[in-house]
């Protein structure tokens, strides 16, 4: 059994434990803090349903403010107390993702968006593959007992075309290409660099991981309806910033030296205030 996971044994002084181990639950213990980060625009319907699925053993949430103009940093202050509030400074996805990050004092990050999309309860799952080995836990629609109910023909081909010529090119196994829930040591950052702005940082991440030789363990996940409001994805606009990405790291060297392939899909079913 990983070092880091490990059983509460039954009778054991929990109060001496808490302060090196997390409890999930009777029988299960993690001793790795857990940072959430949410970046979040105008969301405060959507928050309450974010959040109630959201373990209680995670070490800290951090939502990157996109300048919301309703009331979503009050609605999740009153959610979560305790909450880290980032104000972002830039726009788009990929630099509310930077800054969150950089906020983070837990050993694990999982990025989960801010719409209601995402199930809080299959955190666990990409903590346990984080724990048992891999680096980057890559949430995926496509592995077997994933799903998704929010997905138009147009962009599940788009996906699919796209995540084929990242396979082709850059040697990965990846089912699902364009997701944004996924989780990582937070030692990875420091090998994948992340330096874009927009809604194409999932795939520069997907594909930087390769690069670097990191060990990518594919969960299968389910992607809910958006809950409130419309969504700011255009199938056509970003796919192709998509495909500029895809070409832009073909031409660049590797970051690390390449492992044998180690993924394993499906297998684990600013300014801060």
């Amino acid at each position: 059994m990983s070092s880091f996971l490990r059983p509460a044994i039954e009778g054991q002084d929990q109060r001496a434990s808490e302060s090196q181990y997390r409890f999930v639950s009777s029988h299960l213990a993690i001793a790795p803090p857990v940072s959430v980060v949410i970046p979040a625009m105008n969301e405060a319907e959507n928050l309450p349903y974010v959040f109630k699925t959201l373990p209680a053993w995670i070490h800290e949430v951090i939502l990157v403010d996109g300048n919301s103009t309703d009331d979503t940093v009050r609605v999740a202050r009153d959610l979560w107390p305790g909450i880290k509030v980032v104000k972002q400074r830039g726009r788009g996805k990929g630099d509310a993702l930077i800054s969150g990050f950089a906020a983070c004092t837990g050993d694990i990050i999982v990025m989960v968006d801010a719409d209601g999309s995402a199930d809080g309860h299959e955190i666990v799952s990409y903590v346990s593959a984080l724990v048992s080995g891999a680096d980057f836990a890559k949430g995926s629609r496509f592995a077997n007992g994933g799903g998704t109910d929010d997905m138009t023909p147009v962009r599940k081909l788009g996906n699919r075309v796209l995540c084929a010529v990242v396979n082709a090119k850059f040697g990965a196994r990846y089912t699902d290409l364009c997701y944004g829930y996924n989780a990582f040591w937070r030692h990875c950052l420091d090998k994948i660099d992340l330096d874009c702005t927009g809604f194409e940082v999932e795939t520069l991440m997907n594909i930087r991981v390769v690069k670097a030789g990191l060990r990518v363990q594919e969960i299968p996940s389910h992607e809910y309806v958006r809950i409130h409001g419309m969504s700011n994805l255009s199938a056509v606009r970003d796919g192709l910033r998509v495909l500029r990405v895809i070409l832009k790291e073909q031409g660049k060297r590797r970051t690390g030296r390449r492992r044998p392939p180690a993924f394993a899909p499906g297998a684990a079913r600013g300014e801060v205030s």
